[in-house]
């Protein structure tokens, strides 16, 4: 997964569990529940998302590595070529 795919579903994710938070205004190492105002519930929905929609597996102790937009980026791309995952990925 290149890091411009995985900003795309990072991005595509929070508009799904959020489409009030305008993304574009979360600077990319800001922390995602602070800036984009997710409480517990809609965290877990985004990693959800973001394991489904990647084929990543995306485990409770990695939910840290996905506290901004650019960590959450360098997750995918890193997890997505160590072959940890669940299935392929939906193609573009």
């Amino acid at each position: 997964m290149t890091p411009q795919q995985a900003h795309r579903m990072v991005t595509d994710a929070l508009r799904r569990i959020a489409p009030d938070i305008d993304v574009n205004q979360i600077h990319s190492d800001e922390d995602l529940r602070d800036a984009g105002q997710l409480d517990s519930l809609d965290f877990l929905s985004f990693v959800e998302l973001l394991s489904t929609d990647s084929g990543v597996r995306i485990d409770e102790d990695d939910y840290p590595a996905l506290g901004s937009i650019a960590a959450a980026v360098d997750f995918l791309c890193d997890r997505s070529a160590s072959h940890d995952r669940l299935t392929t990925p939906p193609s573009d």
